[in-house]
């Protein structure tokens, strides 16, 4: 038999002879199942047992799909029967699950038909378990061997399990969780379906209302969102574009230091950077009071609203922009540049018609982020809104409110979602079919050309000014956790670390008794096991969105960045919706917020990966493939390495994420795992910044740790092999 089908026969038989088939009470990794009557007289024996009993007869379809692959043995690939037995095996097996977990639950028939056909039943179905996680997963698989094994992509297994892969894990965790809130879209009070309450909803003039361009009242939800996510878009692209060039373009001595300045506010919780910016701005705020003494201008809440979230997101995003932009710029070959300069064109020239436009799919790519967190950002809004409504804040009070009105939320994420989408096709139209290649499997001995004086300048005052706001901001986090009552009573205190964060030795050892304990370790924990799979997912997506061509492969990209459209209110309740009940039952466990960390994060990955790779000449691949590799080993030892700055951004970007999402998480936490943000917001909530400021500033330092951790370990990609110069003496350059 083949080997690969062989694994995977292994592996399903294990799922079903072995490991329990429903889901265990004590979490994904207990072992109590099995001294708890095992395999018998226990609800978390293995499929076998439960078929056995007599209680779950429609479990005995099961081990005949599982089995049929054996047919294959003797078979060559080539042979028409091959593939046949492997995508009947596989697409009967996992249907038939899918149908039968969706037929049973845990009141019985989930069907009137079903009662209607065999009756009442007093037969239950629990959450599936890890054991038919396997089985579910070898049937996949053998779909996949088949498909490849009839001619799909060249035949190449890796490829098509790939996409086989990605399709049934955003279909299971992205699709389903967002079908079953956007179906409430269509739903009156009482449940019933009716287009006419749909667009009732839709038409309300607190999402399409202009009264703002003849009164002073604002416009409605949808306008203002889209203003917003327009000029956050382009102002983060074009601070991270500044920082980018300062980092890699400029000769700055200290550009290291500099470049780990540009990332602290992505490790940082938004609503803190919120109430930093009121500190500053706000009516009693140090700045706003000094210019109402010094000028005897009148104090105003000017900063709530537009100008406000608009300031809170630019600090919070332009880090995204410039993770995304660093490994576009970096990417670009020297040689390119120094063959301009070969042909007399001054530095000016080479920036604007080589570097330049070379640099569209990054710039490209970091918009469409920009504008999209600014769609589904729901702390900074909720925190400097003030009457300024934007979408995502109106999905959360839709919900949570009074109103309590699933249906306007649902309709609220569609407009946002169309808003979304339609800048996705924007990027698409502009970048156009051209070409961005500039990494080739040519060696390149060159170094990046420095920033003509015209520029230079403009960058730095650009990049200098930015920096030294967010240092303020900044010391005003540091300054509130060292502060009996920010604002008021600024007396010295330690006691709000001690509060978090004390330690005791005692005559059971060392003990954690600080309140913070709890959800610190839970965080560290999600993050750490979210992040690498966050990468992988995301750079896997890449690669096969940049490097192979198939069928449906718009729909394919689509799918990816559906999560990062949605408000991460919604993705917290539509993941309540879905997995609180069979077949798959996760509320309350780690793993859901696991799951929703990293499909909600994975756009980033994606990205960054698309504008990294789209760098790189898939003659790269084609050598490595006419020397007789696979595609494994080629993404493995030769695309991959070239990928390091997009691994970090989707790195950095997915575990501080983690550690400071704060929309999805209030849905999903649990007593047993809690996660920071929602402790700090209960702290917020009473009124105890004290103590939330001085955890958040904890995380901010155990992020910034990670981020040079992640850092290190990734190592940075060398294009060229030599150094570029550190010096940054005028005289050493020409004049532009």
């Amino acid at each position: 038999m083949n080997r690969t089908v062989l694994l995977w026969l292994a592996i399903g038989w294990v799922g079903f002879m072995i490991l329990p088939w429903y889901v265990i009470e004590d979490g994904f990794w207990g072992l109590q199942w099995l001294w708890d009557g095992y395999p018998f007289d226990s609800d978390y024996g293995p499929a076998w047992a439960h078929w056995l009993e007599g209680d779950k007869a429609w479990l005995a379809p099961v081990p005949l799909f599982l089995g049929l692959p054996l047919l294959t043995r003797g078979l060559l690939k080539s042979d028409a029967n091959y593939s046949k037995i492997l995508i009947f095996s596989g697409l009967g097996g996992l249907g038939y699950m899918v149908a039968q977990g969706f037929t049973v639950g845990i009141s019985g028939w989930e069907s009137t038909i079903f009662e209607a056909l065999f009756g009442p039943t007093e037969i239950r179905q629990y959450g599936l378990g890890y054991g038919a996680m396997l089985v579910a997963a070898a049937f996949l698989f053998f779909l996949t061997q088949g498909i490849a094994a009839r001619g799909a992509i060249n035949g190449d297994v890796f490829v098509v399990s790939s996409i086989g892969f990605i399709i049934a894990i955003v279909g299971a965790f992205i699709f389903f969780p967002v079908l079953q809130i956007l179906v409430s879209a269509l739903q009156d009070n009482n449940g019933a379906y009716s287009l006419g309450v749909f667009f009732t909803k839709l038409s309300d003039r607190k999402i399409w209302g202009l009264d703002c361009l003849f009164t002073t009242v604002d416009c409605g939800a949808a306008w203002n969102s889209l203003f917003l996510a327009i000029i956050v878009g382009a102002s983060t692209t074009a601070l991270g574009l500044v920082f980018a060039l300062v980092a890699t373009r400029s000769g700055f001595k200290y550009r290291k230091v500099l470049r780990a300045l540009t990332i602290l506010p992505i490790i940082t919780p938004p609503f803190v950077i919120g109430l930093s910016i009121i500190l500053l701005f706000g009516l009693s705020g140090v700045v706003t009071q000094f210019f109402a003494e010094v000028f005897g201008v009148q104090a105003t809440r000017w900063v709530y609203g537009l100008p406000g979230i608009w300031i809170a997101q630019m600090l919070a995003y332009t880090p995204i922009a410039f993770l995304v932009m660093i490994g576009v710029v970096e990417g670009i070959s020297p040689s390119m540049e120094e063959a301009a300069q070969t042909l007399r064109a001054d530095r000016w020239k080479t920036f604007t018609t080589v570097s330049l436009p070379l640099m569209r799919p990054g710039l490209a790519n970091a918009f469409l982020i920009g504008f999209i967190e600014s769609m589904a950002d729901f702390g900074n809004p909720l925190v400097l809104g003030g009457n300024f409504d934007v979408l995502s804040t109106e999905i959360f009070f839709a919900i949570v409110g009074a109103q309590n009105d699933q249906g306007m939320a649902a309709v609220l994420a569609f407009v946002l979602l169309c808003f979304t989408l339609s800048a996705f096709y924007a990027q698409r139209r502009w970048l156009g079919r051209k070409s961005y290649t500039t990494v080739t499997g040519k060696g390149d001995s060159g170094t990046h050309a420095l920033l003509p004086n015209r520029l230079r300048w403009p960058v730095y005052t650009v990049a200098f000014s930015w920096t030294g706001f967010t240092i303020v901001v900044y010391c005003m986090i540091l300054f509130g956790g060292f502060v009996k009552t920010w604002g008021l009573d600024h007396t010295f205190t330690l006691q709000h670390y001690i509060t978090a964060f004390s330690v005791t030795w005692g005559s059971e050892g060392l003990q954690w008794t600080g309140s913070a304990w709890n959800s610190f370790w839970t965080t560290i924990s999600i993050a750490t096991i979210s992040a690498p799979l966050t990468a992988a997912v995301g750079l896997l997506t890449a690669y096969i969105l940049v490097r192979q061509t198939f069928a449906g492969k718009d729909l394919f990209e689509f799918g990816t960045m559906l999560s990062f459209a949605i408000p991460g209110t919604v993705i917290g309740v539509s993941y309540i919706l879905a997995f609180n009940v069979p077949p798959i039952e996760l509320t309350g466990t780690g793993a859901i917020l696991v799951l929703c960390f990293v499909f909600r994060n994975m756009p980033v990955g994606v990205r960054a990966g698309v504008a990294a790779m789209s760098q790189l000449d898939k003659s790269l691949d084609e050598a490595s493939l006419t020397l007789g590799a696979n595609s494994w080993y080629t993404c493995r030892k030769v695309v991959l390495p070239l990928l390091r700055p997009a691994i970090i951004a989707a790195l950095v970007y997915s575990f501080v994420r983690a550690m400071t999402a704060i929309s999805a998480v209030i849905f999903l936490v649990s007593a047993e795992y809690d996660m920071a943000t929602s402790y700090i917001i209960g702290r917020v909530e009473n009124n105890d910044y004290g103590l939330a400021i001085a955890y958040c500033t904890v995380l901010i330092f155990v992020m910034l740790a990670s981020v040079l951790v992640f850092q290190g370990l990734v190592g940075e990609r060398k294009i060229g092999r030599r150094e570029p110069e550190k010096t940054d003496a005028p005289a050493q350059e020409q004049a532009a």
